[in-house]
């Protein structure tokens, strides 16, 4: 009894919500590759230990880069795992054990509240039984109403069973914006099909701008004189204004190139689809590898940038966007707060968006350094020059979990295989939430004589 007491007395002061959030991911993945590595995960060669935990890890955290082909390479049951990995992983593991436990009739913990209200707002809600309803019912109707289109589409070329399949499948891997296809070629074979680009996409933005965001605009639809808050006005505004200008651009640059010969209604579908799929989810309907320079440079900026908080996507967030436009704006004009939309954002949140993507830019910086360090190439530099933009596209597109790649995927070796791992893993939890994890949670507040240095 005094050693039960014991580790529960360690447990409670050990064991923060960040840590929680941390671990529960870190078990998930550990569970997922123990899966796929079963006999019954794969159709006929076995997978590797590190492509399991790569698959696995992916998946969880709905990034979408594959080593494997996950159509051919593994069998119904792995594919299924893969399906029930970015499921659980695109809402939050403690979204879930919260709710087996209210079916089982069991309590829930003042942490596991905790974390889960973190994960989708952002100030305590005392209705939290209601969040986690309202999380789990608005996740069915919008899965289940995507599916239930693309199988009308796919029942064209599958049998019914199979076109049931594959829209099951392709709708929840698009609403978590995962970008984990049954398809080899992930969707270039819908280039042309509006009602796939469209439906895709759409789960794609309504996964992507997270639960309070879908909350407020229902509520607005229903009673106009609900409010829509700051941070949905934010998050509706930057999300727009990314999803245009990217396929404006992205139009812009490929005309001549990828989008030569293509009618305008398919000019139009490619790029929007491109735009959108670019933040957060990893499907294309173009050979990424063919893209111009330019093109690619717009690319990383979308994946950096990544999807909204409270979502399943990563990235810095459009939040931490547009607060740091915001605060450059703000000074311009001779403002020290950020003021927007006459509201001021309190100061302790401007610092850690400066922080999040702070840490995000190093933590790209030394990633993209591993990858060149351990790759395995030889030859003259300017021979291996692709390399570099091919390995610094796979670093961003891990940290946004957007999973889109010029294909050094398939060419990782073990070691750059465990350096995107991690960096997927940071993309999804977010790297000031890592950090917090790893260091105490108790505030330090120590103040030292001021002195000034020079800046700018």
């Amino acid at each position: 009894m005094k050693l039960y007491l014991l580790i529960r007395t360690f447990l409670s002061r050990h064991l923060t919500p960040a840590r929680i959030f941390v671990l529960s991911f870190a078990a998930a993945i550990l569970l997922g590759t123990v899966l796929l590595s079963l006999p019954y995960a794969f159709r006929q060669t076995p997978l590797r230990f590190i492509d399991a935990l790569f698959t696995a890890t992916s998946a969880v955290c709905v990034t979408g880069l594959t080593v494997l082909d996950i159509g051919s390479d593994l069998s119904l049951f792995g594919q299924v795992v893969t399906m029930l990995l970015f499921q659980i992983g695109g809402l939050g593991i403690i979204t879930f054990s919260i709710i087996l436990f209210a079916l089982m009739g069991r309590g829930i913990s003042f942490k596991g509240r905790e974390v889960t209200q973190s994960l989708f707002m952002y100030s305590p809600k005392k209705d939290f039984n209601l969040i986690i309803k309202k999380v789990l019912l608005y996740t069915l109707i919008i899965e289940s109403a995507g599916a239930l289109l693309l199988f009308f589409r796919f029942a064209r070329e599958f049998s019914l069973g199979q076109a049931l399949y594959h829209a099951v499948y392709h709708a929840v891997s698009a609403f978590n914006n995962c970008g984990y296809s049954l398809f080899s070629d992930s969707l270039t074979r819908y280039q042309e099909d509006v009602v796939v680009n469209l439906i895709i996409a759409l789960l794609i933005i309504l996964g992507g701008i997270g639960f309070l965001v879908q909350q407020e605009v229902v509520a607005r639809l229903r009673d106009r004189r609900n409010k829509l808050s700051l941070h949905t006005k934010i998050v509706l505004i930057t999300t727009g204004v990314l999803i245009f200008g990217g396929a404006v651009l992205f139009y812009l640059l490929e005309a001549d190139n990828v989008l030569q010969g293509a009618s305008l209604k398919t000019a139009l579908l490619t790029s929007f689809f491109q735009s959108v799929t670019a933040r957060t989810a990893g499907f294309n309907t173009v050979d990424i590898r063919m893209l111009t320079n330019s093109t690619i440079l717009i690319m990383l900026m979308l994946m950096f940038i990544g999807a909204s908080p409270g979502s399943a996507g990563g990235g810095v967030k459009t939040t931490s966007f547009a607060l740091l436009l915001l605060l450059v704006v703000n000074r311009i004009r001779g403002n020290e707060n950020v003021n927007v939309a006459n509201r001021t954002i309190p100061r302790e949140l401007v610092e850690r968006t400066i922080s999040i993507i702070f840490s995000a830019a190093v933590l790209i910086g030394l990633v993209t350094a591993l990858l060149l360090f351990f790759s395995d190439s030889s030859g003259m530099p300017f021979a291996l020059r692709h390399e570099f933009i091919e390995y610094v596209f796979e670093t961003f597109s891990a940290f946004g979990t957007v999973g889109l790649s010029m294909g050094a995927t398939q060419k990782l070796n073990d070691v750059q295989k465990y350096a995107i791992i991690l960096m997927m893993f940071i993309g999804r939890v977010g790297p000031l939430t890592m950090a917090f994890a790893w260091y105490s949670s108790r505030k330090r507040r120590v103040t030292y004589a001021e002195e000034s240095v020079m800046v700018g």
